[in-house]
């Protein structure tokens, strides 16, 4: 055996990241939640794309429950309703894919179960990242 202590008892999460608890949800109350999401998502990207210095060639498109964001040379986000797994699901050209599930803590977001990101902090970081300055976007 290696002198190396045991990894029981140690914790790897960050802890500035909540710990969240994924929330129970109707097929019904999703759709509610996801839409809102949804919509919330683009009329902030909408605003960042018009008003924001450095997004003049960015644009922002939502068909058919697709909402699609092109960072000029830095690539396309998309995001989309998953119905099936009660998800809302992003790529991103900066972290790749991520499903996101929905929690009443904090009251009420998307949050990625693997590292506990809200799909809003996520988007707020990579986009401050690629402008250069905050962004608030709403998720």
């Amino acid at each position: 055996m290696s002198g190396a202590p045991p990894l029981a008892g140690r914790s790897f999460t960050s802890s500035s990241r909540t710990n969240y608890e994924k929330g129970e949800l109707s097929m019904s109350k999703y759709h509610d939640l996801a839409d809102e999401s949804m919509d919330r998502l683009l009329e902030s990207l909408e605003e960042i794309v018009e008003t924001a210095e450095g997004a003049e060639d960015w644009e922002v498109d939502y068909s058919s429950g697709v909402l699609t964001l092109k960072v000029g040379e830095h690539g396309t986000y998309v995001i989309n309703k998953q119905p099936p797994n009660m998800q809302i699901w992003l790529s991103s050209p900066t972290s790749g894919p991520k499903r996101y599930d929905y929690t009443n803590d904090d009251g009420g977001l998307w949050f990625y179960t693997r590292d506990n990101q809200s799909l809003k902090n996520l988007l707020d970081e990579e986009l401050k990242a690629i402008l250069g300055k905050p962004v608030d976007v709403q998720a």
